[in-house]
């Protein structure tokens, strides 16, 4: 097992594609091609957590923060960052970081707050925009199907609970090959017809070179004529922030203290309650106050997240109860999502969850 075959896996479950801008995610130290001896789970990269990997004698970290998101001039030892990477690259470990993508797919740390909660019908809050694709591709009938199920096998078609979907029309299209071509019909020189199906399908940004690479390997045209088109349509399955609702409505208080139970908060500040049952829960892990319209929008009750400003308590306007939770605690379940993923796609390799509190915040 091999670092690139770790990122892989980790990349095929959250792509880099779907972090913001800002972020930092994936491999930051390390060489892609040395061996992994084990892997060890943390939510930040502290050096207790290097020393703790170091002890154990496991070479990869993963971790939900990165480590210099804005990027580090100097590496002189001057603040804990420089010593990290400092530290890694000494002791031949490879750090990879899993940040805002893993914050935008379903399954990934919203996912896991409304599992912890209990919530159901659980939704993305505020999808992402420009991440779909449509293809339209010209296929001889004989070959449409075929063609048809090579696109989907790549993971084109998927919309919502369905796969396989494509909308399909006959027509006819033309081609005159030249004295190089080595036409599938017709004779060199000569214009020909082919009775075809323009078959158009969607597909997420980041699968746009499988897909293409197994449409022309499908396709029985020496040259394939497709169009992409990138689209405005959210993309339901990934984004900021979810929401769902709990299978028993339940008094606001009883709620919260149940939140500040499981999530092992310090304290929970929240704004006025509104003297009615919860029934509707938005999540955001980590800093999430730039959700809470969206939180109103979808007419949750309560919406559970950390670092809210002061002022920004007051935003909620008796409309919806904000519940800041910590920016740690809203994400070290985290740890638990890497965890499942790695041991159920690589069940006989070391991996193991760190057992550094790597919380900066303490509370009397």
């Amino acid at each position: 097992m091999n670092v690139k075959k770790v990122t892989q896996i980790l990349e095929d479950f959250a792509p880099l594609s779907f972090q913001e801008s800002y972020d930092n995610a994936g491999l930051i130290i390390g060489n892609r091609n040395a061996e992994v001896s084990g892997i060890l789970i943390t939510l930040d990269v502290t050096e207790d957590v290097l020393d703790e990997a170091i002890e154990l004698g496991y070479n990869f970290i993963l971790a939900h923060h990165p480590v210099a998101m804005g990027g580090l001039k100097r590496f002189n030892g001057n603040n804990y960052n420089e010593r990290i990477v400092i530290k890694a690259i000494k002791n031949d470990l490879a750090v990879y970081a899993g940040h805002t993508n893993v914050d935008s797919v379903m399954s990934g740390v919203n996912g896991k707050i409304c599992e912890k909660i209990g919530l159901a019908d659980c939704k993305i809050l505020e999808p992402k925009k420009g991440e779909l694709l449509k293809l339209v591709t010209f296929v001889p009938q004989a070959q449409a199907n075929s063609v048809r199920a090579a696109l989907f096998t790549a993971g084109a078609g998927h919309i919502g609970n369905y796969d396989s979907c494509s909308f399909n029309l006959n027509g006819q299209g033309t081609f005159r090959g030249n004295e190089s071509a080595t036409p599938y019909a017709g004779k060199k020189g000569e214009l020909h017809n082919e009775n075809e199906v323009r078959i158009e399908t969607v597909l997420p940004q980041y699968l746009k070179n499988g897909v293409i690479q197994a449409l022309k390997q499908a396709h029985p045209y020496e040259e394939v004529a497709y169009d992409i088109y990138t689209l405005q349509n959210s993309y339901e399955q990934v984004g900021s922030g979810m929401y769902g609702t709990l299978p028993t409505a339940e008094e606001e208080l009883v709620f919260l203290k149940r939140i500040k139970k499981i999530f092992g908060a310090g304290a929970i500040r929240y704004t006025r309650l509104l003297n009615k049952p919860i029934k509707k829960v938005a999540v955001c892990g980590g800093a999430g106050s730039f959700l809470l319209n969206r939180a109103k929008s979808v007419g949750a009750d309560i919406f559970i997240s950390g670092d809210f400003k002061y002022h920004q308590f007051s935003d909620a306007e008796n409309q919806i109860i904000i519940a800041d939770i910590g920016h740690f605690e809203s994400e070290q379940f985290t740890k638990e999502v890497f965890y499942e993923l790695l041991t159920k796609k690589i069940p006989n390799f070391a991996v193991r969850l760190s057992n550094v509190n790597t919380n900066p915040i303490k509370y009397l």
